[in-house]
């Protein structure tokens, strides 16, 4: 082989997909090259979009456009390595001005995309900085709002209680200061005529004199401060309680928010449906019939249960889609391994391979976490977002429009596929009619 072909070595122009020299090599965002068709026919059949080597995911799908260096350059190592299969000379060869010139641009690219690829990074980085500096700042200046109203609150409660001491305490010191304004008027009075020469003048207004004004008797009249003793605690009690519930509202709305950035498109596979379940061709609703449907068994089939699974699997990354579940009574929602037995009666439980969430009996719900888990909801969910972190074996379940947390098995250590499991559950006679529909994501404000 050449000394240009021991310095660019052929693992450096292999395309991971194919394994063998580029043709027609794209560079996607991440900064990872790959050959066009390769990458193409990979992102039609796999969803979502994302690099088989850093598992980077893309939202949508990325432009695609021809590398010409990195052509150029694999161009150049085949024809190198073609050069070196028709040579049959051992001696050894030095590295010419040519050889030498293609290994330095070489490596100049693999430093530019190495530089794009932490650029990248940095994006990746700067805008989860920003969502969370934004999330938070949103969050404490609800809670800084509940504080202030819940201070105003208490001043308010103890001003009331001071002012109900003080009105009557006033009236009473008013009533007072009248009847001593009466009673130093008679006493000037009195003073006046002892002191008058006039004896019969005196003798004729005694009876009068002798008479004191009228007056209450203020014994029993007593002002009694009011206790503010507990006012503070219970008001604290309460901002804790409604600061807990705040809490947890917005965590959910922002963790929500956060999630519904990894939507993906998900399509059900009629291959897996039990025959009682009809799958419409658009492939994104299912429905519980009465007369089963004559399909053709195959091993990936259910053949008892009402089940059936997406077309779509997942094996890294995180996924989200949402369930339109409004109108029915019973549901199952989840992902399961792809080796689950299809089979037979299914046990669902994360030891068997199955994270759901229930609804039965048109109130029940609950997580299927052997044994279940009964959940109490504030609001009946109409919609359901089903979100997957593989890497951080964590399923969550989300009330969509009440932007809050059903349910999360964490914990986990995925090795398989993930598939999303639908059961509509039985028909009821006409009460579970509604079908499961999977629907765009309703991406909160």
């Amino acid at each position: 082989m050449s000394a240009a072909s021991s310095l660019l070595t052929e693992d450096q122009f292999l395309c991971s997909i194919c394994l063998d020299v580029f043709t027609d090599p794209v560079t996607i965002p991440c900064g990872h090259n790959f050959c066009k068709t390769c990458i193409t026919e990979l992102w039609d059949i796999d969803l979502p979009y994302q690099c088989p080597n850093c598992r980077e995911v893309f939202n949508t799908k990325p432009e695609l456009k021809v590398n010409t260096f990195i052509s150029e350059m694999a161009a150049q190592f085949r024809q190198s390595t073609q050069q070196d299969a028709s040579s049959c000379s051992s001696e050894e060869q030095l590295p010419g001005p040519k050889e030498t010139g293609a290994e330095i641009l070489h490596m100049i690219q693999k430093r530019r995309l190495k530089i794009q690829e932490i650029k990248h990074s940095v994006e990746l980085s700067d805008e989860d900085a920003d969502r969370e500096i934004s999330e938070g700042v949103q969050i404490f200046t609800a809670l800084k709002g509940s504080v202030e109203r819940s201070q105003a609150e208490l001043i308010e409660t103890i001003q009331e209680k001071q002012r109900m001491t003080k009105q009557p305490a006033e009236g009473i010191i008013t009533e007072l200061e009248q009847e001593i304004s009466e009673l130093q008027k008679r006493s000037t009075e009195v003073e006046q005529l002892l002191q008058s020469e006039d004896h019969q003048h005196l003798l004729q207004s005694f009876t009068f004199l002798n008479t004191a004004p009228p007056t209450k008797d203020w014994t029993e009249v007593n002002v009694r401060p009011p206790s503010y003793e507990g006012i503070v605690r219970r008001a604290v009690t309460q901002l804790e309680e409604t600061l807990s519930e705040q809490m947890k509202k917005l965590l959910s709305e922002s963790d929500l928010k956060r999630v519904q950035q990894y939507e993906v498109d998900v399509t059900l596979d009629p291959d897996t449906a039990h025959p009682d379940l009809i799958v419409p061709d658009d492939r994104k609703q299912d429905k519980h019939v009465t007369k089963p449907q004559n399909l053709p068994d195959n091993p990936k089939r259910f053949d008892t249960c009402g089940n059936v699974l997406a077309k779509q699997s997942f094996s890294s990354g995180r996924f989200y889609y949402e369930v339109q579940v409004k109108g029915k009574t019973a549901w199952t929602l989840g992902v399961v391994r792809e080796s689950i037995s299809r089979k037979g009666n299914i046990k669902l439980t994360p030891q068997k391979g199955h994270w759901t969430i229930v609804l039965r009996n048109d109130k029940e719900y609950k997580a299927a976490a052997g044994p279940g888990v009964l959940l109490s909801l504030k609001s009946r969910p109409q919609k359901v977002g089903v979100f997957l972190d593989y890497e951080e074996g964590r399923v969550s379940f989300y009330d969509v429009d009440a932007e809050a947390l059903i349910y999360s098995f964490t914990g986990f250590s995925f090795t398989q596929k993930l598939y999303p499991f639908f059961s509509p559950s039985p028909n009821y006679g006409g009460k579970n009619s509604a079908p499961l529909i999977i629907s765009p994501v309703s991406h909160t404000e």
